[in-house]
């Protein structure tokens, strides 16, 4: 299983389980060796912020500013503007100097956001300043050098690169429906995260829960997963998650098969134990009168991690 740290905070991983998931820590890890712009390009929530991080986080240039423009969240007119600057009386509504990104990030990287919302104007003075190796202000005539690198993200699937024929990187996200085995990794990742923040002690996922989470088609990808389970942690606070807290439905006429039931008694069971002895596996296993191996087996197999008891 994948679970790389990009950064010091809990929340700068890649995590899962599947090869699309690994080709996507391949492609970061190899545009971080490099300083070649890189397009981005996937469904919306499909972890396009996260790779761009990643990117930054494994290069040269990971302990300079990584700045994010958004072109969903800045108003057209203005997006040259917060990507180059602007020099007083440029735009005569805001009379002032405004740095913009490509100067913020000068030795680290700037971010473009949802490209395909950028005016074609800007984007082709985008490729030029990648090309030159230098931009202008707005408003000013001087060139400054560039010193960030450029990485652009996309939801779109155009049939050429945003960037036209520049060299450059290309690592594509895909939707989690396609990547099913990543869902409970990413989903006990997202528990630890949220508890923690939430200070509560959220033990794991009831078996409905997960058997719902792995049938949820996540229209909205990695960011739903994320959000449902931060929802579910401040609403349930304590225990383990069931179906209902993290809001997925059921069939209630469904009955779960004797497996499905004793693989919940024996999660149940475990996380009593372990909560009881401190994580401490031998002493719950003495509890439970087996062989401290044997124990073992059945704390695997409920995928309940003895350390987040101690």
């Amino acid at each position: 299983m994948t679970d790389r740290p990009i950064g010091r905070r809990r929340s700068d991983r890649i995590v899962g389980a599947t090869r699309a998931t690994q080709e996507i820590v391949d492609q970061a890890m190899a545009a971080g060796r490099g300083d070649l712009p890189v397009v981005i390009a996937g469904p919306v929530g499909s972890g396009k912020l996260h790779a761009g991080r990643a990117v930054h986080a494994w290069s040269d240039r990971a302990s300079q500013r990584f700045v994010v423009v958004s072109c969903a969240a800045v108003a057209e007119a203005l997006l040259a503007r917060e990507i180059f600057g602007a020099v007083d009386g440029a735009y005569p509504l805001l009379p002032w100097n405004h740095v913009g990104a490509l100067s913020q990030a000068a030795g680290g990287t700037v971010l473009i956001r949802n490209i395909e919302h950028l005016p074609d104007a800007t984007r082709l003075s985008l490729i030029e300043t990648i090309k030159i190796g230098s931009f202008q202000r707005e408003g000013e005539s001087a060139s400054l050098p560039l010193r960030a690198r450029v990485i652009m993200t996309t939801t779109a699937q155009p049939n050429a690169s945003p960037l036209g024929d520049l060299p450059q990187h290309t690592i594509r996200t895909v939707p989690l429906s396609e990547r099913q085995e990543d869902i409970l990794p990413l989903a006990a990742h997202f528990l630890r995260l949220y508890a923690d923040e939430e200070n509560v002690l959220a033990v794991g996922f009831t078996s409905d829960a997960r058997n719902a989470l792995v049938a949820e088609e996540w229209p909205g990808n990695v960011r739903e997963l994320a959000e449902r389970i931060h929802q579910a942690v401040k609403l349930a606070g304590n225990g383990s998650l069931s179906a209902e807290a993290l809001m997925l439905s059921l069939d209630s006429e469904e009955v779960p098969s004797f497996k499905e039931a004793k693989r919940a008694f024996e999660t149940r069971y475990v996380v009593g134990l372990l909560r009881r002895c401190g994580g401490n596996i031998s002493r719950a296993a003495r509890m439970a009168k087996k062989d401290r191996k044997d124990f073992y087996d059945v704390i695997r197999r409920t995928g309940v991690d003895p350390a987040e008891f101690r």
